[in-house]
């Protein structure tokens, strides 16, 4: 293999891991941080509502 490609494989799969990492905790702290409950709670309800 030549070396140009391995580090680039290698680089993509450790940066690539921690990126998505990264995304993963900042949406899960986004989902449930308590000052979006009330707008979750309104969206949750929104199919439910008469016109």
């Amino acid at each position: 293999m030549p070396a140009a490609y391995k580090f680039f494989a290698e680089f993509a799969q450790t940066w690539g891991l921690l990126y998505f990492v990264v995304v993963f905790l900042a949406m899960l702290i986004y989902a449930l941080a308590p000052s979006r409950k009330d707008r979750f709670d309104a969206a949750a309800r929104m199919p439910l509502q008469e016109d």
